[in-house]
This record gives C-alpha cells, structure tokens and sequence, in this order.
C-alpha cells in the first residue's frame, strides 16, 4: 500500500488497517482491538487482536525520536531486533517470540503475542518464584551466545553479521549510562538520595582502583565484539509463567562481549533480593533468589563447557588451556558486568522500580549502600569469585 511507504508514526487506526490491508494478516471485516502496552521509551508497541476469533499478534514500531527527551535515534534499530530475534529463534525458538514480518519502511516488526506470559520484573516485585528460570535462562544465555561466536559460526559469516549489527546509537546510551556517568556525573544527570551523596563521593567518585576496573570493563564492551548479545537484558526483558520464558526487546543489540548479558541477568536477580532482604523479609522468596542467583552462574558454566565440546572443532580452541581460559574470562566479565549494572541503577538516572519506589529512610540508605558494595566487589574481585556460592555470599557479607 502507498500510504505505507514511507516512515510515520502508526496511530491505533492506522495500524488496524496496517495489519489488515498491508499485511493481510486480519481479513478487513474482522472486529479488532488495539492496545498500546509499551512501557519503555524507545517504542511504540501494540497488541491487536480479533474479539470474535481471538487471534492476536504484536506490532512494534521505532520512531526517530526518544519518547521522553526528543533525543534523535536510528530507527535500523528495529531492523537490528528484528535479525537479532530470527536468529535466536533460529537457535533456541521455545525462548522467542515468531517473527511474521519486518517492514523497514516503516520501521514495524510484527510478532507472536506473548501475552500469556509476564514481565519477569513484575513478578519478582509479587514475590512469585519460577522453579525453571535458572535452567531456561541458562540455556539460552548458552546457546545464543557461543553459537554466534567466531569458535563456532563460519569466521567470514561472522564478521559480515559484526558489520550488520553495528548499532551506534543504541551502544552510545549504554557507553554513558552504564559506564560512564555513574562514575563522574559529567551531563549532572545521577539521581543520589541525600543520605547517600558522601557514600557515592567516598566509594564510587574518588575510588580510582575501582573507576580503572570499569575503564577496562567499558574498552572490553566497545571492542571485544565476542558474540552476538541482546544488550539490555534485565528482567523487564524476560518474560515468565510457569511453563516456560520468552527474552524479548533486544533492540541494543550488537556484537559484544558474552559477559555483558550474562551480567545483566545476574545483576538485576540482586533488585529483589535486596528489597526482600531490607523491605519485606519472605525467607522462602529470598532463599528462591539465592539458590537462582547461584545456579544461573553455575549452570552457565558448566553448560558453556559441554556446548564448547559439542560446538567448537577447530583443533587449536580445543586445546584445554585455551578452553578453561576462554570461559573463566566469560564469568570474570560476567561478574564485572553485573556489577556496573548494579551500580547504575542505584545512582543512574535510569533506575530499577526496586530502587526508586523503596522508601526513603534508613532501611533504604542502607539498601543501596549493600548494592552499591555488592557492585563494587563484584567488579574488583571478578577473577576471585570463581562459583555461584561465591556470588551470592558476597551479597551476605555486605549486609552483614
């Protein structure tokens, strides 16, 4: 269709009749509903579905614009989800929504509805556990992440997809707000409670060993380009119920280094605990998230070593020494990751609702300052802590 040949932003109606006339994904008599359900501020996501038949699938749409500040963005971005998530799906589909189509014209991918299950962030929040996550995310951390490496996918293939994946300005946010303002504030944009200015000044501001380790941490993210990473995966990301999970909103998508998601996972299963442990004091929640926290990081270990036996050929990766190196360098980032994920949504502007909707007053300075030396030694001691029960005592110690 003409009207759908150049870039706009898709009112409710314009998108019935998108994915009717364009799409022909509804016949043109079918009685719709259409619901706007995105909470982010990157785009725009619909739900359409026939009342009669109920039938459903998921529009998202980039605009070029930041919803909040104006800001310009690339809208390939959506093109960028839209390869990222076939190709998962490709390798693990039970974890990933179907994509039916990508119009780059109109920067819109539809896909299945995963209305059926819930922000994993939510359901933390209610304090529900899910016996399967450690297992599903694990597995999936795995196999999407060594299957895009150059040790397993053709070199030539390889490098092409770094080339398509080069995503500026969705790693330019991540390079600011993940590595660079919540240790000097440059853009004045931190958001630190009152009781916690001279903490923050003492420990993160002026600790140079520390702001070394994060430079470090940053080079490896700019330039390691490792492995095919979602690059934003919190737990607003994940998806549950308990039958299953689904990962979605890989828009800051790139070639990257396996430890940044893999320390994404870990750092934001830390939110709850901390909240549970300062605010609202479930023992059996709390040991859920510790035993979680645990077994993500020992079962992405392990797993990682069965899949580098079963996925890596080339005679010299196989080589013992290489392979033990290769995976303990992926945990320490791991580690170091997890801890710069959890430092800047404790002073970022760019928090978690755990954070941000504590109340203000002793247990909350006192919350944050336990996260914020959760991060810390995470991200100074990434080479010693070397198992699940390691990483979780830190927490334990702190707190102490």
């Amino acid at each position: 269709m003409e009207k759908f040949n150049t870039h706009f932003l898709m009112s409710h109606e314009d998108v019935k009749e998108y994915v009717t006339k364009k799409l022909s994904l509804f016949s043109e008599e079918a009685e719709l509903t259409i619901k706007e359900v995105g909470d982010g501020n990157i785009n725009y996501v619909f739900i359409v579905e026939d009342t009669v038949t109920k039938k459903s699938v998921v529009v998202k749409q980039a605009d070029v614009l930041l919803r909040s500040s104006g800001r310009p963005l690339d809208i390939n971005r959506n093109k960028i989800e839209a390869d990222i998530l076939k190709i998962q799906y490709d390798l693990v589909p039970a974890f990933i929504p179907e994509i039916y189509y990508y119009d780059e014209k109109m920067a819109a991918l539809t896909m299945e509805d995963i209305s059926a299950y819930k922000n994993l962030r939510y359901e933390l929040e209610a304090q529900k556990t899910f016996p399967k996550l450690a297992d599903e995310i694990s597995t999936f951390l795995v196999e999407t992440l060594l299957s895009t490496t150059d040790l397993v996918w053709d070199r030539q293939d390889k490098k092409n997809q770094v080339k398509n994946f080069v995503n500026i300005d969705m790693c330019d946010i991540s390079e600011d707000l993940v590595f660079t303002e919540p240790y000097n504030d440059y853009k004045k944009q931190n958001v630190i409670i009152e009781e916690n200015q001279a903490f923050v000044e003492s420990f993160i501001y002026s600790n140079q060993a520390l702001i070394a380790e994060v430079a470090k941490l940053r080079n490896n993210y700019m330039n390691n380009a490792q492995a095919l990473v979602h690059g934003d995966l919190h737990s607003g990301s994940i998806f549950v119920n308990q039958e299953g999970m689904k990962v979605i909103d890989p828009e800051f998508a790139f070639y990257g280094p396996m430890g940044y998601d893999i320390g994404n996972v870990i750092g934001n299963l830390f939110f709850p605990l901390a909240k549970n442990e300062y605010f609202d004091e479930n023992a059996e929640f709390g040991s859920w998230l510790k035993e979680t926290i645990q077994s993500i990081y020992d079962q992405i270990k392990e797993k990682m070593q069965i899949a580098f036996e079963e996925k890596v050929t080339l005679s010299l990766y196989q080589e013992e020494l290489f392979k033990t190196n290769y995976i303990n360098e992926i945990m320490a980032d791991t580690l170091g990751y997890a801890g710069t994920e959890i430092i800047r949504r404790v002073i970022g502007d760019s928090k978690v609702k755990e954070v941000s909707n504590a109340p203000l007053g002793s247990a909350r300075v006192a919350m944050e300052r336990a996260l914020l030396k959760v991060g810390m030694t995470f991200i100074l001691h990434r080479d010693e802590l070397t198992s699940g029960e390691d990483v979780v005592k830190v927490f334990d110690l702190v707190k102490a």
